[in-house]
């Protein structure tokens, strides 16, 4: 059992986001090759590397990926 709970906690990415100009994104994108990207305002981003990584220089059609519309982008530190 406790096991499981190290995998979860080793998976959940951290509170801190990364952002990069579009050419750099775009480029990290084709490394992680996410199958989601989420989307707020401008704002496009998802996990990797155990950070968000984020850009609000981008358009939804420069991705091959999935986009979600989300409803919040926070930095604030999830409480359970």
């Amino acid at each position: 059992m406790a096991t499981g709970a190290v995998v979860a906690a080793a998976a959940h990415p951290s509170s801190y986001r990364v952002k990069f100009r579009r050419k750099e994104f775009l480029e990290l994108v084709n490394i992680a090759r996410p199958k989601i990207i989420y989307k707020r305002k401008k704002n496009h981003f998802f996990a990797f590397d155990g950070f968000v990584m984020y850009c609000q220089e981008c358009e939804d059609r420069e991705f091959g990926s999935r986009i979600v519309e989300s409803l919040e982008l926070s930095n604030s530190v999830w409480q359970t």
